[in-house]
């Protein structure tokens, strides 16, 4: 069964939007550097309806296993990436499910 795997992210008020875009080009690279990622898709919320609640950033990586999603949780490159990103965001939502 693959496994999706949802991000919501409410970056700072204070946080530019080039930093945004960069944090957001280094999220994608992960997709290059941890195996068992089949498809990564991401983007600014642009909906009208305004029931996001702050979150300005969405995050949808389809990995082909659980056991890939279980080992993109420890890998190095994600830690790393986790580390660099925190300090621009206020809050983090995660919900995965199988497809």
């Amino acid at each position: 069964m693959k496994i999706r795997h949802l991000v919501l992210l409410r970056f700072k008020q204070d946080t530019p939007a080039s930093e945004q875009a960069h944090c957001m080009r280094d999220f994608a690279r992960l997709a290059d550097l941890i195996e068992g990622i089949v498809d990564f898709e991401h983007g600014p919320n642009i909906s009208p309806e305004g029931l996001s609640k702050g979150y300005t950033h969405a995050v949808m990586i389809t990995f082909s296993s659980q056991a890939f999603r279980d080992a993109y949780l420890v890998h190095a490159a994600h830690l790393a990436f986790v580390d660099r990103l925190k300090p621009w965001l206020d809050e983090v939502l995660v919900f995965d499910y199988g497809i």
